[in-house]
């Protein structure tokens, strides 16, 4: 099933909304010290680590198209299976960690109904601490043909911005788009129970392309 819901322009390298707040400075600085460097070499100096974050903006914000997998629930971010748990009311957290050099743009793990979008202030502890629990995080519910389905969203020592895309209410595609997490971090999904996992610790996903769940 292609991702279809938006499309880079032809050629060219999607970029992820709510990257406009730290891209267009940088990529500004970078161009203003390239021109002034062809005439001091002072600016020259500055010309390259300024270039260079630029470049390395430009690649942390990229938004890929997927090819979205056919399956109950698939994986809402990049990363890494950091933990698999058992939850006390019987649903199963599969949390993923997710290094500044992964996409950081989470989809949807399933199709469904946006019930609600909670955004709750806290710490920005390293996301691979088990304090990142207590992190600056948005929480959100979909009402799926599962049931109720939480993810949550967890910014990390880097990462202190959470950008949702979807208000409560929007109807969304398994797959779709649904925000942005600025630099490190982690997310977390909710299993309901007698969903069985087909992930490992220490797995690689990738939003829209992993399956989480087990047949």
């Amino acid at each position: 099933m292609p991702d279809s819901h938006t499309s880079a322009p032809r050629g060219g390298v999607r970029l992820a909304r709510g990257a406009s707040p730290w891209l267009l400075p940088t990529v500004a600085t970078a161009a203003l010290s390239l021109v002034r460097a062809r005439k001091s070499g002072r600016w020259a100096a500055v010309a390259v680590p300024t270039t260079a974050l630029a470049a390395g903006m430009l690649w942390f914000f990229r938004d890929p198209e997927r090819e979205i997998t056919e399956g109950r629930v698939i994986s809402p971010a990049d990363g890494v299976v950091q933990s698999i748990m058992p939850w006390k009311d019987g649903r199963t957290r599969v949390a993923i960690f997710m290094s500044p050099l992964n996409v950081h743009v989470n989809r949807a793990p399933l199709a469904g109904t946006v019930t609600s979008v909670e955004h709750i202030p806290g710490g920005f502890v390293p996301a691979f601490n088990k304090e990142s629990e207590n992190n600056e995080r948005v929480v959100w519910h979909f009402d799926t043909e599962l049931g109720d389905i939480e993810m949550v969203q967890i910014a990390g020592a880097v990462a202190r911005r959470i950008v949702p895309y979807l208000p409560q209410g929007t109807k969304v595609e398994q797959g779709e788009r649904i925000g942005l997490i600025r630099f490190g971090s982690r997310v977390d999904i909710y299993l309901p129970e007698g969903i069985d996992v087909a992930v490992e610790v220490g797995q690689a996903t990738t939003a829209g392309v992993t399956r989480i769940d087990r047949d």
